[in-house]
């Protein structure tokens, strides 16, 4: 049985086309730390393409390799930039890297993939290993207080409308989903349907867990591996982490 990423990955970039907010951030945060940059579970290169295309070496690792094949497609276009990137296909819990980085990132959502306390000790002890002394680790969360007062429906919402490019096919993307509020994991199902040509529907649906966290919870496992908090925002413009935010972004450096 094919993974969630796998199942999902013609559609990625296509849906996430308008995900853009978190760019300049990333980009005023590699100003200040430079490269090189690492990106775990980087996917088709959302992030470590913009970020090279502004001169920063960077680096992504993903396990996915239907995700990481669609991001060398696109690196062959870009050959301006291909000294640039390098990407890695491997479980970062396990992978064996020799280069350190001055920036790592946990981008949108990343951690989210971690659901076990194990796991996570276990991905931040090798991100502290593989990170200089004083560079800064970044993890994009949403902020798990809004999930947790938010109202559990079985109904199956339309999320958006897109073309996938390779076929020129209208996709409607709809979402179901149960939040275990005492495991803190969020079950979701994506329902893919793809119309042809003929207006016959194509069906893909593409089940996933994500883990959610606290600051609380953040703070005790970054003290537990060697990061110490420096901000949490609520956005990706660096506005307060609060009540009613949508994010939880912590910026957090190795000591």
């Amino acid at each position: 049985m094919a993974g969630f990423y796998a199942t999902i990955a013609r559609y990625y970039d296509a849906e996430n086309t308008d995900k853009t907010d978190d760019l300049a951030m990333y980009s005023e945060l590699a100003e200040e730390y430079g490269g090189p940059i690492l990106d775990i579970g980087c996917g088709t290169g959302r992030v470590v393409f913009h970020l090279a295309q502004e001169g920063y070496v960077t680096h992504g690792i993903d396990s996915e390799y239907d995700m990481l094949e669609r991001a060398k497609m696109k690196l062959s276009v870009f050959s301006h930039i291909r000294d640039k990137l390098m990407f890695y296909h491997g479980d970062v819990l396990t992978y064996q890297m020799e280069k350190r980085f001055k920036m790592a990132l946990l981008s949108y959502n990343a951690l989210m993939h971690f659901h076990t306390q194990d796991e996570q000790l276990a991905l931040l002890r090798r991100l502290h290993e593989w990170m200089l002394p004083n560079s800064l680790l970044v993890i994009d969360l949403p902020n798990a207080g809004e999930i947790y007062a938010s109202q559990d429906t079985n109904a199956i919402t339309l999320e958006r409308s897109f073309v996938e490019p390779e076929t020129g096919h209208m996709v409607m993307q709809q979402a179901t989903g149960y939040l275990d509020r005492t495991q803190q994991l969020m079950q979701v199902t994506w329902i893919y349907d793809e119309i042809n040509e003929d207006g016959v529907v194509h069906r893909t649906v593409a089940p996933v867990i994500f883990r959610h966290f606290f600051l609380s919870e953040i703070s005790l496992l970054l003290n537990q591996t060697g990061f110490q908090i420096d901000a949490t925002y609520g956005d990706t413009e660096r506005g307060p982490f609060e009540g009613g935010c949508e994010r939880m972004i912590v910026l957090a450096r190795r000591v």
